[in-house]
């Protein structure tokens, strides 16, 4: 991959956030984070990542220093509004990260980069959730605050400890309600696949995820495609953030020397 100028010189905006600038000739790694979750939940994700490439993590709408903006009220019109905000890195070498919910936005804002930009991304990873293709085997009725807790617990990527404070519980709530309802209505828009590659990631033990589930990623793309396990549950990307972070890094690592 070829570098073209410093991300320094790309505006920043509420949307990314960087913790730590990368070597200028980097490619850039743009990450989306999963329902509920926020850019911060990434920041060693990202640190550890930075010493090689230019990492960024989105800020959705309606969380924590945004958390007195309105949440997004479907997936389409979030990634519209995420594909407004990087398509200006169109002319650098430029790779996403979705987990979970983040997947979905990661593929859709992929979509949009070929479709309206005609540019296929260098690498697309899609972790901890099945292929948009795949049907949907639970339902989770985001206005019950009992069934958002058992999911929480379930999925393990919230310290439970957090969940006996009433303050701390409402913040933690009201962004996930608002990314099920969004997530409960999407459907994916037909269309050509992709040929941007597609990594795909999951947990040996994910509730949500099972391999072959993720596996479906690969009628996806025309390009290439990669499915690796990794042991932990859902939220294995944190369990295993080491080996996570080492497995990405040397999967675009190797499309630097292509």
């Amino acid at each position: 991959m070829k570098d073209t100028k410093n991300p320094s010189q790309h505006s920043s905006s509420v949307w990314l956030r960087s913790y730590r600038t990368g070597p200028p000739e980097a490619p850039l790694l743009v990450v989306f984070p999963h329902a509920g979750g926020s850019a911060s939940y990434y920041r060693e994700f990202c640190t550890t990542l930075s010493d090689r490439f230019n990492t960024f993590a989105m800020q959705y709408p309606g969380r924590q220093d945004r958390r007195h903006e309105p949440p997004p009220a479907d997936l389409h019109t979030l990634s519209d509004q995420l594909f407004d905000e990087v398509a200006e890195f169109s002319d650098r070498p430029l790779a996403f990260f979705g987990h979970s919910m983040g997947a979905v936005l990661a593929f859709e804002v992929a979509r949009r980069f070929e479709q309206r930009l005609n540019h296929p991304l260098e690498m697309l990873f899609v972790s901890g959730r099945r292929a948009s293709t795949q049907p949907r085997d639970e339902t989770i009725d985001p206005t019950d605050d009992d069934a958002l807790l058992s999911e929480l617990r379930k999925l393990s990527g919230t310290d439970h400890r957090l969940l006996g404070y009433e303050d701390m519980l409402h913040m933690i709530l009201e962004p996930l309600r608002a990314d099920y309802l969004a997530l409960n209505s999407y459907v994916s828009a037909p269309g050509p696949v992709l040929r941007t590659p597609i990594t795909a990631l999951t947990g040996a033990s994910d509730p949500r995820t099972t391999e072959t589930d993720a596996n479906a990623w690969r009628d996806r793309t025309t390009g290439a495609f990669d499915l690796r396990v990794f042991p932990g549950g859902h939220f294995f990307v944190s369990e295993h953030q080491k080996a996570v972070t080492t497995f990405v890094a040397e999967k675009l690592s190797a499309l630097q020397q292509t």
